[in-house]
């Protein structure tokens, strides 16, 4: 389980396709903490499992069903990523709830800033509509953001000049995918609503 307040933005040092995965390689200094075997690491808003712990990053391997769904499979070495470690029991909870289960992408269809005012539009697939609301929460490249506003094909989000700094949601381009994580509550409701009941 994650915050969606990212620690640090790290880096692909490679990646090395295998027989129905890939395991990549990051560089990142997390805190000065080496990273340990198994440990969960959220990487832009994908958990992946520390499959190799090195003195300067990590490396994890990442499995076709991952690679179809999320960016990670366009990765390529010296991309910028979002990382985040997992929560601890009596970690502050500053975002929302996010679980690192990235249910598609949303490519980038304007970006509009004024002042400190920077707005990302972003196109809404129709299988993520009904779990999209006004005000709602969302994360983006693991990134935790409010919706500022929605349409019939798109949504937006607001960013601060903090986030803008402290990850890679800046340096988005129009047309660029990013990977798209709804609100956990709205899926189990959505879950539990729908779901037929028992005689």
């Amino acid at each position: 389980m994650f915050t969606g307040l990212i620690e640090e933005i790290g880096r692909i040092a490679e990646t090395s396709p295998r027989r129905g995965s890939t395991r990549i390689g990051i560089v990142a200094e997390l805190g000065g903490e080496r990273p340990r075997l198994g440990d969960s690491v959220a990487v832009n808003g994908v958990c992946l499992t520390v499959a190799e712990s090195r003195p300067n990053g990590f490396r994890a391997d990442v499995v076709a069903e991952t690679l179809a769904r999320t960016t990670l499979g366009r990765a390529r070495p010296a991309d910028p990523v979002n990382l985040e470690r997992a929560l601890r029991v009596g970690d502050r909870l500053d975002g929302h709830l996010v679980q690192g289960h990235v249910d598609g992408t949303a490519a980038v269809q304007s970006i509009r800033r004024r002042g400190d005012d920077y707005r990302i539009r972003l196109a809404l697939a129709p299988e993520l509509k009904r779990f999209v609301a006004s005000k709602g929460s969302i994360a983006l490249h693991g990134v935790s953001l409010t919706v500022s506003a929605i349409g019939a094909t798109w949504f937006e989000v607001a960013l601060v000049p903090q986030t803008l700094q402290r990850t890679t949601l800046g340096r988005l381009r129009m047309g660029e995918s990013v990977n798209v994580e709804v609100d956990l509550l709205s899926r189990y409701l959505d879950s539990l609503l729908g779901a037929p009941r028992a005689d």
